[in-house]
C-alpha cells in the first residue's frame, strides 16, 4: 500500500481493510464456527454461528459441551467486523481499533473453546465407569475438536485490518514498510492455499460418518469443514514438539540447498547443480567417516563435515571456472555435472566389482549385500541428535536446556539497546555466550522421543550466518553483489568478474555439499551410511525454497521450515481417501508459480514510487508535476561525469 501524507488511511489501505473485513464477516456466516469433536475417520461435529449443530461423526450420542459463551463471542466478532467494514469504507481513522478488537474476541472464542473441550476430555479421563477403550476413544474425539474457518478468518482479518488502519500513522507505516518484502511470498502462499482448497472441494468426497442424508446447506458445511481439516493437518506439526522436530529434520537439507541457490542468485548466477554438489559432499563425508584414521578420535566429526563442504565446493567450482574462462552457461554445466555425480555415486556403491580392459577389479566402498550402500561410518564421526546435544534431563526424564533461547534473547536485546554503540555486536555476543554457559544446566521438561533431527541443523544455521555476514558485511560480499547486479559496471570499477564468478559458484557448491552431512553423518536415513536411496532431488527443491525466500538467508530458513512442515503434515492427510501427498506437490508448484508472477500484485505495491515523488505530488496536487520534480531530483542526485575524463575524450576526438 502506497503511503500518502494524509490524516486518514490511504485508499489502498482502506480497500485492503474492506476486503479482509467483508471476507471474514461472510466466513462467519457461511462456514462452521468450530468442530466440537472428531471421530477416527475425521467426521466432525460442526457448530455454526446460529447455534445449530451438524453431527458428521459416527459418535451420535456423545455429550457436547455448552457453547453459549463461544457463540456470544462469535456474534460480537461479527459486529466488530461490520463496524470495521463501515469504518474502512469511510476511511475513518478508528477502524484499526475495531479490527484489533475483532481479533481479540475471535481469539478469546478459540481459547474458550479449547478450555471447554479440555474440560470434557478431563471429565472423561476421570470417569471410572468407562472402559479403557471407550475412554481413549472419547478423549481422542474431544482432542480432535477446535476452531474452524468461521473463527480462523476473523483472527486473520483482524490483524490485517488493524495493520491497514495503523498505516496512516507515520511510525507504524515505517514499521510495516520494512515488511514489504514479505508481500509477494505471503500473497503467493495465500493464492496457492486458495487454489488448493478448490482442488480439495472438487476432488475429495465429503465425510459423513453418521450416514444421515444431508441438505445442500449441510453438504456445504461438510465440504468447507473438509478443506479446513486438510490444511489443519498439513500445518499441524507446528503445534507439537515431536512433529515440529520432524519438520525441522526435513527442512535441514532444504535450507542448505536453498542457501546454495540463493547465494548464486545474489551473484547473478543460476545454480541448478545442487543435487550433484550434495551427492559429492555426501561421498566426501562418507570417505572421511569410513576410512579416516581411527586414531583421530573426535576430530573425525569436524573433518567429515569439512570434507562434505569441500566436495560440494569442488563440484561448484568447475562450472564457475568454465563460466569465467570460456563464458559457457552455468545452467548447462551444472545440469551435466549432476549426471556425472550420479554416475560416480552409483559406481562407488552400486557394485562390488567392475571390468576394465579385460580385467575385473574389486571396489572397497560397497558394503556386503545386495543393497547399494557404503560401510557404516565410525561412531566418532556421527553427528549427535539435538535431543542428545541439548538434553539436560536426569533419571530418565527428558529436559532441554534453555541456554540457546536465553542467549538469543540477550543477544538481540543488547544489540537493540546498544544500537548507538560501535561494537554492539561483539558486546552482545559476549554477553549471550556468558549467559548461555550459566544457564546450560537449566532445562525445560519436554515429551519428545525418536527424533532424528541432528546437528546438521546447526550446520545449516551456521551457514545462514556465514551467508549474511559475507554477503552484506564484507568487501568480498560487496564485490559479489556488484558482479551480480552489473558485471560490466563491476569490472569498470576494478572488480574481477572472473574471480568472483568462480568464488560464488564455489561457495554455493559448499552450502549444497554440507547438506550431505544430514544423510550420511546425521543418520537421517536411519543408518550412518551413504545409501542409494538418498533423496538428492532435494537439491531441485532448493530452487523453490530460494525463490520463496526472496534469496535472503532468513527467507530461506522460513521457506525451508514451511516446506518441511507441509511435508510432515502430508503424512496425516493420508488418513483421508483420495487425498495424498500429491496435494503437497501441487501446493509447492503453485507457490513457486505465484511468486514468479509477483503474487499478481501491482508494481505500485511491491515497488512504490520514491518518497520524493510522493512528496512532490502531495505538494503540487499533480502526479505529473511530481514526476517532473522527482526526475529533476534524480538528475541532481546523479553524479556528473568526471571533467578530466570528458576533456580526454574531446582531445582524442579532436586528434582524429
Amino acid at each position: 500500500m502506497t503511503h500518502v501524507s494524509d490524516a486518514r488511511p490511504s485508499p489502498v489501505a482502506a480497500r485492503i481493510a474492506v476486503t479482509a473485513s467483508a471476507l471474514a464477516a461472510a466466513g462467519l456466516l457461511l462456514f462452521p464456527l468450530a468442530a466440537l469433536g472428531r471421530d477416527f475417520n475425521a467426521g466432525g461435529v460442526l457448530l455454526h454461528l446460529t447455534g445449530s449443530v451438524l453431527n458428521l461423526s459416527s459418535n451420535t450420542q456423545v455429550p457436547l459441551p455448552n457453547m453459549g459463551a463461544v457463540l456470544g463471542l462469535g456474534w460480537a466478532t461479527l459486529a466488530l467486523l461490520v463496524a470495521s467494514l463501515i469504518g474502512a469504507l469511510q476511511r475513518a481513522r478508528w477502524f484499526w481499533i475495531t479490527g484489533l478488537l475483532a481479533f481479540v474476541t475471535a481469539f478469546a472464542a478459540v481459547v474458550l473453546l479449547g478450555t471447554s473441550l479440555g474440560t470434557e476430555a478431563a471429565r472423561v479421563a476421570a470417569d471410572t465407569t468407562l472402559r479403557p477403550g471407550a475412554k481413549r476413544q472419547l478423549r481422542n474425539f474431544y482432542a480432535g475438536g477446535g476452531m474452524n474457518l468461521g473463527l480462523f478468518l476473523p483472527i486473520l482479518s483482524g490483524l490485517i485490518t488493524a495493520g491497514a488502519g495503523l498505516s496512516a500513522r507515520q511510525v507504524w507505516w515505517d514499521r510495516l514498510n520494512r515488511l514489504r518484502g514479505l508481500l509477494v511470498p505471503a500473497v503467493a502462499i495465500g493464492l496457492a492455499v486458495l487454489v488448493g482448497a478448490v482442488v480439495v472441494l472438487i476432488v475429495q468426497p465429503l465425510i459423513n460418518g453418521s450416514g444421515a442424508p444431508l441438505s445442500p446447506w449441510g453438504g456445504w458445511l461438510a465440504k468447507s469443514d473438509l478443506v479446513y481439516f486438510v490444511y489443519s493437518m498439513l500445518f499441524a506439526p507446528v503445534t507439537a514438539l515431536t512433529p515440529f522436530l520432524d519438520s525441522l529434520k526435513l527442512a535441514t537439507p532444504l535450507i542448505l540447498t536453498g542457501l546454495s541457490v540463493a547465494f548464486a542468485f545474489r551473484t547473478g548466477l543460476f545454480n541448478v547443480g545442487a543435487p550433484g554438489q550434495l551427492t559429492m559432499g555426501a561421498i566426501a563425508s562418507m570417505l572421511v567417516g569410513v576410512y579416516g584414521p581411527p586414531s583421530l578420535g573426535w576430530l573425525l566429526l569436524p573433518l567429515a563435515v569439512i570434507a562434505a563442504g569441500l566436495g560440494g565446493a569442488l563440484w561448484g567450482a568447475v562450472p564457475g571456472f568454465l563460466k569465467a574462462r570460456f563464458g559457457s552457461s552455468e545452467v548447462i554445466n551444472t545440469i551435466m555435472l549432476n549426471y556425472v555425480a550420479s554416475a560416480i555415486f552409483l559406481f562407488m556403491i552400486g557394485t562390488e566389482t567392475f571390468p576394465f580392459l579385460g580385467r575385473t577389479y574389486r571396489l572397497p566402498f560397497k558394503a556386503e549385500g545386495f543393497e547399494p550402500r557404503s560401510e557404516e561410518l565410525q561412531p566418532a564421526s556421527h553427528l549427535p541428535t539435538l535431543l542428545d546435544l541439548f538434553g539436560v534431563g536426569q533419571g530418565g526424564a527428558q529436559a532441554l536446556t534453555i541456554a540457546p533461547l536465553a542467549a538469543l534473547v540477550v543477544f538481540f536485546g543488547l544489540r537493540l539497546a546498544l544500537r548507538r554503540q560501535r561494537n554492539r555486536s561483539l558486546v552482545a555476543l559476549a554477553a549471550a555466550l556468558a549467559l548461555g554457559a550459566l544457564t546450560w544446566r537449566v532445562g525445560i521438561p519436554v515429551q519428545a522421543s525418536g527424533s532424528q533431527l541432528n546437528a546438521s541443523f546447526l550446520v545449516a544455521l551456521a551457514c545462514v550466518g556465514i551467508f549474511s555476514v559475507l554477503m552484506w558485511r564484507t568487501s568480498t560480499g560487496y564485490a559479489l553483489r556488484a558482479v551480480g547486479l552489473s558485471p560490466k559496471a563491476a569490472e569498470y570499477g576494478g572488480i574481477s568478474v572472473a574471480k568472483n564468478t568462480i568464488l560464488a559458484m564455489t561457495l554455493a557448491g559448499m552450502f549444497a555439499g554440507l547438506a550431505g552431512t544430514h544423510y550420511v553423518q546425521g543418520g537421517a536415513l536411519d543408518e550412518y551410511r551413504l545409501r542409494g536411496n538418498m533423496p538428492v532431488n532435494v537439491g531441485f527443491d532448493g530452487i523453490a525454497v530460494a525463490l520463496m525466500g526472496q534469496s535472503t538467508p532468513a527467507g530461506v530458513v522460513a521457506a525451508g521450515v514451511l516446506f518441511g512442515t507441509i511435508d510432515t503434515g502430508s503424512v496425516n492427510v493420508q488418513r483421508l481417501e483420495k487425498v495424498n501427498r500429491d496435494l503437497v506437490t501441487v501446493l509447492k508448484a503453485l507457490i513457486v508459480l505465484f511468486i514468479a508472477a509477483g503474487g499478481f500484485l501491482s508494481r505500485r505495491i511491491t515497488d512504490p514510487p520514491p518518497p520524493q515523488l510522493v512528496k512532490a505530488a502531495d505538494a503540487t496536487g499533480s502526479a505529473e508535476a511530481g514526476h517532473v520534480d522527482a526526475g529533476a531530483t534524480r538528475e541532481r542526485a546523479t553524479p556528473q561525469p568526471n571533467v578530466a575524463r570528458s576533456s580526454e575524450v574531446n582531445t582524442r576526438e579532436g586528434g582524429k
